[in-house]
């Protein structure tokens, strides 16, 4: 028997009594906060920034220049998505290439003015979003929920 195959049936003889019920399930209900999350990101986040864009623009805000797969494992994105993201924000003028300090045959990926004009004003908004995402919970409950879902990453 397959390793697998010994992780099903160990699940399976691990079944509640009364059955599987999907809404009790904790990657459906991570899944229904998060679609929560994203109607109101979309909703509220200005400029018409994605949630991969304002994450990366954020964390260059927040750690200045970056190589492009450096920036990318920061936010948890692999390399064709971060690149993807990267492209569309140089486009729009938020971002940069720089040569890297650091290793001076690679680039950096660096704020523009803009960029940091409009991270500074998109970060605003997003602890608006953050608050309204959370409305439904007491302030210990959000301190609570943000501590679990920093030991599940």
């Amino acid at each position: 028997m397959t390793r697998s195959k010994l992780s099903v049936a160990a699940v399976a003889d691990e079944k509640p009594a009364g059955g599987y019920a999907l809404d009790e399930q904790v990657g459906f209900l991570m899944r229904v906060a998060m679609q929560r999350h994203t109607s109101i990101f979309t909703a509220k986040m200005i400029d018409g920034l994605t949630q991969t864009q304002f994450a990366a623009l954020a964390k260059l805000y927040e750690v200045g220049p970056s190589s492009q797969n450096h920036l990318g494992r920061l936010i948890f994105l692999d390399a064709a998505t971060i690149k993807g993201v990267v492209d569309r924000l140089s486009i729009r003028g938020f971002v940069t290439a720089l040569s890297d300090p650091k290793d001076r045959r690679r680039r950096a990926v660096a704020l523009t003015d803009e960029g940091r004009r409009v991270t500074e004003a998109a970060m605003k908004v997003a602890a608006r979003i953050t608050a309204e995402t959370l409305t439904p919970l007491t302030a210990a409950e959000q301190r609570t929920i943000a501590a679990l879902l920093k030991k599940l990453g």
